[in-house]
């Protein structure tokens, strides 16, 4: 049976009269990249933003390893072993790669009363955060000024930023925005790899790489469920067809 890692149930997020989710339920499997699409204002980012614990959910339960997690802050929910990126890049620009990847791997063993310690010389931090690099592809880039990475780059460092925090599901919102093809093969070609040991959400507009990359697939409209099952059945069904992909793009992809 498929390891469930996160797991939400009904849930609602409403601001005012106004509900950007309503009932969504899904889960996130070790092993599985699972894809959530949706045309502009659908709720994917509610969505993800009450899994990352960013946002409250107005009703429902998120539950990650079978606890019950729904009030944990983001912060919280980061030490166990959820990780986020966000739609624009979120890096210390002024930072090595590698110290951006150091602090992020700090994060999840702070050490408040060591304040005179050289963090260099905590080495399984640094050993943590290098591993993320090169697992993220970076290795050989770690004392590059994260500033002066490509956009690509910048964003394959926020997900090893991620990793470095052992994080075992990854929340990625829209990792491939602005790349080129070729840094979108990349991207794709890392998520193929990270999703072998780790459960992934996908929010992303690039339906070739969702199409490529993903396991399962959601699609909300209106802020609900449409359709949830395989890149196939997604690929050939008429609502989501005529929702989101539009009947001739759909015959594309």
């Amino acid at each position: 049976m498929a390891e469930i890692l996160l797991k939400a149930d009904g849930l609602t997020r409403h601001f005012g009269g106004l509900a950007a989710n309503q009932d969504v339920s899904l889960s996130l499997e070790r092993g599985v990249l699972h894809a959530l699409l949706g045309p502009n204002g659908a709720g994917k980012s509610t969505c993800i933003n009450m899994l990352s614990g960013d946002l409250p959910p107005t009703a429902g339960r998120i539950h990650y390893c079978s606890k019950d997690i729904t009030r944990l802050s983001a912060y919280q929910r980061s030490r166990i072993g959820i990780g986020r990126s966000y739609q624009r890049t979120n890096i210390f620009t002024q930072f090595s790669a590698l110290e951006n990847c150091r602090l992020a791997a700090q994060s999840r063993h702070p050490r408040p009363w060591r304040i005179f310690t050289d963090a260099l010389s905590l080495t399984d931090t640094l050993e943590r955060a290098r591993a993320a690099l090169v697992e993220a592809g970076l290795g050989a880039r770690a004392s590059v000024i994260a500033g002066t990475l490509s956009h690509g780059e910048q964003r394959q460092l926020e997900i090893a930023m991620v990793l470095a925090t052992d994080a075992q599901v990854l929340l990625l919102d829209e990792p491939l925005a602005g790349m080129g093809s070729n840094e979108s093969a990349q991207m794709v070609e890392l998520l193929n790899e990270l999703k072998k040991t780790r459960a992934i959400l996908l929010v992303e507009h690039d339906m070739d790489a969702v199409f490529a990359v993903a396991d399962r697939v959601t699609v909300l409209v209106n802020g609900q469920v449409l359709e949830s099952g395989s890149p196939e059945q997604i690929r050939n069904s008429a609502e989501v067809q005529e929702a989101y992909l539009g009947v001739e793009e759909a015959v594309h992809v």
